[in-house]
């Protein structure tokens, strides 16, 4: 099982803006095979980013899903933005899972080394 967290800073006055995008998000994901789940989290501190936190069974699912047709009409709306909003580079980080409380008999990610998305 691996995380993917997308760290998004998001400028304040922008920030209903972003979160109605998401509300209004496609849901394409959801579907996909080894998709776990989608968590959007808003940050209380100021200065501190979104991030948008997903959940996948596998590396090789998440790679699916970035390489997949569904992943371009999911990200359709994502440039709709003025530039203005946001007050800096988003982060993608990428993790393996090597133990879950809620799942006790999950057998860690192997290591698979730097991530490369393409």
């Amino acid at each position: 099982m691996i995380t993917v967290a997308n760290r998004i800073y998001v400028a304040p006055e922008y920030s209903d803006a972003f979160e109605e995008r998401f509300r209004k998000r496609a849901g394409l994901v959801d579907g996909m095979p080894g998709f776990v789940s989608n968590q959007v989290l808003r940050p209380v501190n100021d200065g501190d980013p979104y991030v948008v936190f997903t959940t996948w069974n596998s590396r090789e699912d998440f790679l699916n899903w970035v390489r997949s047709d569904e992943f371009v009409k999911g990200h359709a709306q994502s440039g709709t933005m003025p530039k203005e909003a946001f007050t800096g580079a988003n982060k993608l980080e990428v993790h393996e899972v090597l133990q879950d409380s809620s799942r006790p008999d999950l057998k860690p990610e192997p290591k698979g080394g730097p991530f490369k998305m393409h």
